[in-house]
């Protein structure tokens, strides 16, 4: 896992429990967009910084 990716599932968590923590000592559901963006920034770095599948001569 390099610090790329390290980041952005900081990030991710950090928006996540945000809008979890907001939510519960507010009361008021606009910190539900807090736990959308989250998850949308968890699955964009799902797909930015995957690695690439392995060549079949690395895989033997």
């Amino acid at each position: 896992m390099n610090g790329a990716l390290k980041a952005a599932w900081a990030l991710t968590v950090f928006v996540i429990a945000a809008g979890i923590i907001g939510w519960a000592v507010s009361g008021r559901p606009v910190f539900a967009v807090f736990i959308v963006l989250g998850v949308l920034t968890g699955g964009a770095a799902l797909v930015a910084f995957r690695s690439a599948p392995s060549s079949p001569e690395e895989r033997s």
